[in-house]
């Protein structure tokens, strides 16, 4: 461990160095004649030539920033200055050690008429944001905003929706400024009519606080729409309704508003075709807050089965009748003073069919499972948002409440290896939570920060197997009538610290103090029902009661370098951690103390006007949590046995990754390519004991290493001459970790390598057409044994749009699904889907006919490959489904 780290300090030491010396840049302000600042102002350098070698523009300060290429002769330069409504302005370059600095007199030649004739699109810079006219990509099919955001040059949309900007994930959608969403962001793409936004911006080192911009690094990124000002000025929306084949509903009743002083988007949907209605409620950046909060919540423990969801599209696989009310609005009350409340609910009913053959493959032996389910699932989930936020220069306040409730009943039919049972689930969560975060300048323009996060949650779980399951392993090879399994974590958790900014021109620093607490206790108990009605435990070791107790002490000090060309944030946090857990059945009672220091450090370069380097590193201790200690045995699902017999679970973790980020906004141009490496070490390790009917896991006292590289890149290009979108990425990991399984040590090498490509294309002003390609490779390498085991995968899926009038419209789209595997033949799904619109003249109606799963495939089986873990499912998916929808705009 100590070798590696002096290695990591050497390398960022020697990057630190190495980018302070390179490069030299022209800073300056640009003004108006009274002293005020000019913004989006050109700065052009010119050579002894009259050749531009680099440009800029002017921030909202005025300000600019001119990096000089380290190929160019420094002799002859010329700094000129435009604006519109201004008079031109040069300067000559004698020295790069002061300001350059330009107050420029009004024009007052008036422009004569320009006729553009040019239709290309292009994006529009100004500092950090990057603004792409909606009207330049989208098409005469295009519904929602999110059809057009999915053929941004530059941009990403995943299955589930989660956006990246050149490779980078965006940590928030904002709309005409306003967050309305946090980051559930698919209730904007999914919803918000395509005709009502002008511009989608990126927003690059986004801050949204105010008084911490330019004081504070941030490398996040974040979109925002523009909305058009006719769509300001009144309700929004669009109402549809749909019936089909076989015996198939839809109904979408929305409205929304996006005016400056208040924004809505309330809807009620419903279907029973396979739309996912939660599939809008994504928080597709939940981990990073909870990691910020850094409470580790209690994860769900019991289960029907082993198998999850098939590598599809939902709307290919889910059965289900669902309805959501989702209601979000937001009020500014005045400048910088909002309210905000967030309230969804979701009623579902879900069915599952499927089969699945597992294969765990040892050194000696392997283990055969197989199963039959036959899932019902009736999820209720409430979820409720409060958010009162100040935003200004001088005040900071953001107040967060919020309350879930969530009720699940699941009904299983199920045999596994010939025997067979049922099973039903109940599982209740209750989850409420306060975040208040404030802060405060002073005269000095010091920073005073306090924040206070509260939560409490409770999960009740409770599962019944009958007839009794495994007589042998959970009865003494007795008959019995039922098994049933409880569990319950009710959680308490609190976070607290006051943190003191102190910015200066060159350096901002930041010292933090705070605690946190949380306790929790466990519950469990394993119990059979006897033929005659009697119920006992399963075994002394079948119960637990395991109380929780975590305190830390923490202290944090923070310097962030903000400047334009070399930005640079070193965290050193300090913490005293303290844990005790106790359970007396079993006479347990332990406690841990421990010292760490967890520094990061990120460095972002910026080697040119539109390209960057960045470096991060972190060293993170962490340490595991109640669902590792516990001592009794709890049947997580109905063949999975787990139990502990170690001491808790510390890891050390050592992340380090190298990235480099390039665009060229007139050219419609973005690459990206990244690099990490992380090496784990944890002090003990999983054993699991395998049988044709069960598998017993406990944990080791043994060391555990886990180490893995990984390498991606991203393209993006418009090529203006054939009008298209042109993407694609590659992407390669290699994971190094040990297993054990029947007393054997299996150490495996799993590499995954993947290749995306895609293009979006407008053939003409009536036609386009879209294709996509994802081709994934899986090989699990048993270190020193045995031969390899791979399976492989290509996804493709093309779309053809067609509009032979204003008021006609045709859509044919397919999916193409290949695995190839070498443990059973080959696998080919092909999906087809069409739909034809009908705009009727001088209405604003609309009629739908559409056709999903054109070619009737009902089963589809998914293939997986984990180290020695080959699993095959094979799943019931819904058939054709016809529809015919009404839709009516406001």
């Amino acid at each position: 461990m100590i070798a590696p780290n002096k290695w990591v300090g050497v390398f960022i030491l020697w990057m630190l160095l190495s980018v302070v010396c390179l490069g030299q840049t022209i800073q300056g302000t640009v003004t108006d004649s009274l002293g005020k600042p000019v913004s989006y102002a050109g700065v052009n350098l010119k050579s002894g030539g009259n050749l531009i070698i680099a440009y800029t523009t002017t921030n909202n300060k005025g300000a600019y920033s001119l990096q000089i290429p380290a190929d160019a002769n420094k002799t002859g330069l010329m700094l000129e200055v435009t604006c519109v409504g201004f008079k031109k302005q040069a300067k000559e370059v004698i020295g790069f050690t002061s300001p350059y600095n330009f107050k420029l007199s009004t024009a007052v030649n008036q422009l004569k008429d320009v006729v553009i004739k040019n239709k290309r699109p292009f994006l529009r810079v100004a500092g950090d944001t990057l603004s792409y006219k909606v009207s330049d990509f989208s098409s005469p099919q295009d519904m929602v905003i999110g059809d057009v955001i999915k053929k941004l040059p530059g941009i990403e949309v995943a299955k589930d929706g989660k956006i990246s900007y050149n490779g980078k994930s965006i940590s928030n959608l904002y709309i005409g400024g306003d967050n309305l969403l946090d980051d559930k962001y698919n209730i904007a793409t999914n919803n918000i009519p395509n005709g009502v936004v002008d511009q989608v911006q990126v927003m690059q080192n986004h801050q949204p606080v105010k008084m911490l911009q330019g004081k504070v690094n941030s490398d996040d990124v974040a979109l925002n729409l523009t909305i058009k000002k006719d769509a300001k000025l009144q309700m929004v929306g669009q109402e549809t309704i749909g019936a089909g084949l076989p015996g198939n509903y839809y109904a979408d009743i929305n409205a929304m508003m996006f005016k400056d002083k208040y924004k809505a988007i309330n809807y009620i949907k419903g279907n029973n075709t396979g739309l996912d209605v939660t599939g809008d409620l994504i928080s597709h950046n939940m981990n990073d807050y909870l990691s910020r909060i850094d409470n580790d919540k209690p994860g769900t423990v019991l289960s029907l089965g082993t198998a999850g969801d098939p590598d599809l599209p939902r709307n290919r696989y889910l059965f289900d009748q669902s309805g959501m009310l989702n209601l979000n609005n937001l009020l500014n009350l005045k400048k910088d003073l909002q309210l905000r409340v967030n309230l969804s609910y979701v009623r579902d009913n879900q069915r599952q069919d499927y089969q699945k053959v597992s294969d765990i493959y040892l050194p000696t032996d392997t283990i055969h499972y197989t199963e039959t389910q036959n899932n019902k699932r009736r999820p209720d989930l409430l979820h409720t948002q409060f958010t009162l936020n100040i935003n200004n220069s001088k005040y900071y306040l953001n107040d967060n409440l919020i309350a879930d409730y969530s009720h699940n009943m699941a009904y299983s039919s199920l045999v596994t290896n010939g025997a067979g049972v049922k099973q039903t689930f109940k599982d209740n969560l209750v989850d409420a939570s306060n975040e208040l975060n404030f802060m405060q300048t002073f005269k000095s323009n010091n920073i005073i920060e306090g924040y206070s996060y509260i939560n409490h949650s409770t999960e009740p779980e409770n599962r019944v197997i009958e007839p009794g399951l495994n007589p042998d392993i959970f009865n003494n090879n007795t008959p019995y009538s039922r098994l049933t399994q409880n569990a319950k974590i009710p959680s308490f958790f609190t976070n607290n610290y006051v943190n003191y900014r102190i910015p200066r021109e060159l350096v901002t620093q930041s010292y933090k103090v705070g605690f946190s607490a949380q306790s929790q206790k466990l519950n469990s108990d394993l119990s059979v029902t006897q033929l005659n009605n009697s119920t006992n435990l399963v075994s002394d070791s079948a119960t637990n009661n395991l109380n929780w107790q975590r305190n830390k002490f923490y202290a944090e000090a923070g310097y962030d370098i903000p400047g334009n060309i070399l930005k640079v944030n070193v965290t050193l946090p300090l913490s005293l951690l303290g844990i005790n857990y106790t359970d007396a059945f079993y006479k347990l009672d332990k406690s841990l103390n421990r010292l760490y220091f967890d520094p990061r450090v990120s460095v972002k370069y910026q080697t040119g006007i539109e390209d960057y380097l960045t470096l991060n590193y972190n060293f993170k201790n962490s340490i595991g949590g109640i669902q590792d200690v516990y001592r009794g045995e709890i049947l997580t699902n109905y063949r999975s046995l787990f139990a502990n017999n170690a001491d808790l679970t510390e890891r050390q973790t050592q992340n380090a990754s190298l990235g480099y980020n390039y665009r060229k906004a007139i050219t419609l141009f973005f690459f990206s390519l990244n690099a990490a490496y992380t090496h784990q070490y944890a002090n003990n390790i999983a054993s699991s004991v395998l049988t044709d009917n069960i598998q017993q896991r406990v944990v080791l006292p043994f060391d555990n290493n886990i180490n893995s590289w990984s390498f991606s890149g991203f393209v993006s290009k418009y090529s203006f001459a054939l009008r298209t979108t042109f993407s694609g990425g590659l992407a390669y990991q290699t994971t190094k970790l040990n297993q054990i399984q029947n007393g054997n040590i299996l150490p495996y090498n799993t590499i995954n390598n993947t290749i995306s490509g895609g293009a979006e294309t407008k053939v003409s002003e009536k036609i386009t057409f879209s294709y996509k390609l994802n081709y994934t490779q899986t090989t699990s390498n048993p270190l020193g044994g045995s031969s390899n085991s791979k399976f492989e995968r290509l996804i493709q899926t093309a779309a053809l749009n067609y509009n032979p009038t204003g008021n006609l419209f045709f859509s044919a789209s397919a999916d193409h699904y290949y695995t190839h595997q070498q443990q059973a033949n080959d696998l080919k799904y092909v999906f087809g889907d069409a739909s034809v619109r009908y705009k009727f003249p001088k209405t604003k109606l609309d009629l739908e006919v559409t056709a999903q799963n054109l070619f009737n495939t009902q089963n589809y089986t998914a293939v997986y490959l984990s180290a020695n873990v080959y699993t095959s499912s094979n799943y019931t998916i819904p058939g054709r489904i016809v529809l015919a929808k009404l839709m009516f705009s406001l």
